[in-house]
């Protein structure tokens, strides 16, 4: 009986300070994160004048079907303060739902340079990756400028993504992206997880290990940097494609600038189902491609171990210092990334949704353990070494490969 007394609070005591463990996590997150954009502030208050490097760039842009406001986000492009680009658009096939407006896009702007090409002329399971591969042989210029449909930009949006290119060290550069507008609770819910969860964790990769990474919304690079690692055709079969291209970059000892200066995209989501099994997808890939990394996640999560404290403290003080300190790293790591950080309006109400992201957070990490496949753009897929492989068995046939004039 002596014995049991003493495992008993033994084991309360172990369990109480691998609680704490995430509190370690947030502080380390909310020192990156102020170090993040204190960087990027002095950085930017002693930069050269705008404007001395301005090379032709080429914007590449793989489409497939028509996102939310397609129209506007594309028409977007067309009005940028640049002396010289184009835009250069696939579609997989003339079925496409995105190619009259494409079309309509090229005819509403003559000024601007508008090539459309139809297809990739190549098998792949990632669609996006294949479209890419024929975009970047396909593109007139040295620099490029790859981002997703959804995104929607400011007329200055080129002058600073390519200026950090000037420099011979820097291979990638990709930004930060907020919502263009946040008008239900299901966009303040995904707002409060990349706020207090997402860059914060970017911040921490970055501080810990470098930006080897790079953000879907946007990738400024050279051709001639991806062409060293075999380019998109490299990683055709694979996920994530975002995140290997600034991996395989930074492996040719090049580095990746992670810009504090956020660009816009649309929200692709309209419903909680939609938003949980969109980063349902995504952890599952990450399961899948750093597998120890995601199993470490359960030291990021703080909810749960703070119930759990709250079950095991032996005292209210205890338990008060648990729920008090959770709730006040959360909300103050909501406030430096939003309000400090990016400088968004309203960022208090997304701190009402910190403990409910991270409640929908903590069950879709466990719920990926249970997922064999991902599903994207209406297909299922199953990850196999790192390769997306199609679930059905079924190998997508090569789109056709004729370009369609303006």
């Amino acid at each position: 009986m002596h014995s049991l007394l003493v495992i008993v609070p033994s084991l309360r005591i172990a369990l109480l300070g691998i609680a704490a463990i995430p509190f370690i996590y947030y502080s380390l997150a909310l020192l990156s994160s102020l170090r993040f954009f204190l960087a990027g502030r002095r950085a930017a208050s002693t930069a050269p004048a705008a404007g001395e490097f301005l090379p032709p760039v080429s914007i590449l842009k793989p489409v497939r079907g028509l996102d939310p406001d397609a129209y506007a986000n594309f028409a977007s492009f067309c009005r940028l303060d640049y002396p010289e680009y184009e835009i250069l658009f696939c579609v997989g096939d003339t079925a496409d739902p995105a190619l009259p407006v494409l079309q309509r896009l090229a005819l509403d702007f003559p000024t601007t340079t508008i090539r459309i090409i139809i297809g990739s002329g190549r098998q792949a399971t990632n669609d996006k990756c294949a479209k890419l591969a024929r975009l970047t042989d396909e593109a007139a210029y040295e620099h490029l400028v790859i981002n997703d449909s959804d995104v929607r930009v400011q007329p200055d949006y080129l002058r600073r993504m390519v200026a950090p290119l000037a420099a011979p060290k820097t291979g990638a550069v990709t930004p930060l992206y907020v919502p263009t507008e946040v008008n239900t609770w299901v966009q303040r819910l995904q707002e409060a997880g990349m706020l207090s969860e997402f860059y914060p964790g970017l911040f921490v990769a970055k501080e810990l290990d470098g930006v080897k990474f790079a953000l879907g919304p946007t990738i400024a690079t050279r051709r001639s940097y991806l062409r060293e690692f075999g380019g998109y055709a490299a990683i055709e079969n694979r996920p994530a494609d975002d995140l290997l291209i600034g991996r395989l970059i930074a492996e040719q000892g090049r580095e990746v600038v992670l810009l504090p200066d956020a660009i816009t995209t649309v929200p692709d989501y309209q419903s909680l189902g939609e938003l949980f099994f969109k980063r349902l997808r995504w952890m599952t890939v990450m399961r899948h491609m750093r597998p120890a990394g995601h199993l470490g996640l359960i030291f990021t999560l703080g909810l749960p171990w703070t119930i759990l404290a709250l079950i095991l403290a032996p005292n209210a003080l205890i338990a008060w210092s648990f729920l008090g300190g959770y709730l006040f790293v959360r909300f103050a790591l909501t406030l430096l990334v939003g309000q400090f950080g990016l400088r968004q309006r309203g960022v208090w109400l997304n701190m009402l949704f910190v403990p409910l992201w991270d409640a929908l957070a903590t069950t879709i990490w466990l719920a990926s353990f249970t997922r064999r496949t991902i599903r994207w753009r209406g297909q299922s897929y199953a990850i196999l070494n790192g390769q997306l492989v199609p679930a059905n068995g079924v190998t997508p046939v090569a789109a056709a490969s004729a370009p369609v004039e303006r």
